[in-house]
């Protein structure tokens, strides 16, 4: 199985930005808590960050074809994106939406999720734990 990790803006910055928020591990943490989950469950993960909505969109239909399903941390793209919703939409691959905080529990404006309305599931307020068990999910419905 290969799935396609996709992060949004300012997961790059993890470690640095509001860490009494997303924690003080960086985003190379994160990407090799991900490829060991990956390697724990006999899959493949492709995990890729980007802070432009325009490269996440051609990624998502990118993966028609090479991917059996999306894991996507859209970060701030999550209320914005009709974009990212459409391209979900378009490749129609099993996803799941991620996200390190609970976003139900912040600003209003976050409670939004064009993206997690093409997703089967959310998991949110887990920090990295929200990655495996998107990831284990899909291996379980594949």
């Amino acid at each position: 199985m290969r799935i396609l990790v996709l992060n949004g803006p300012n997961l790059n910055m993890l470690g640095v930005r509001e860490p009494d928020i997303y924690g003080r591990h960086t985003y190379a943490d994160l990407v090799a808590f991900i490829e060991e989950t990956a390697e724990r469950l006999g899959v493949m993960a492709d995990v890729r960050q980007s802070n432009h909505e325009g490269e996440l969109v051609e990624w998502i239909q990118q993966a028609m074809g090479t991917a059996d399903a999306i894991v996507i941390n859209p970060a701030a793209y999550t209320h914005t994106s009709v974009a990212i919703l459409d391209a979900l939409k378009a490749v129609a691959l099993p996803a799941i939406e991620v996200h390190l905080s609970d976003v139900s529990a912040r600003e209003p404006f976050r409670r939004i999720s064009y993206a997690g309305m093409a997703c089967s599931e959310t998991y949110a307020g887990l920090g990295f734990d929200g990655y495996a068990r998107a990831m284990e999910s899909l291996v379980v419905k594949k």
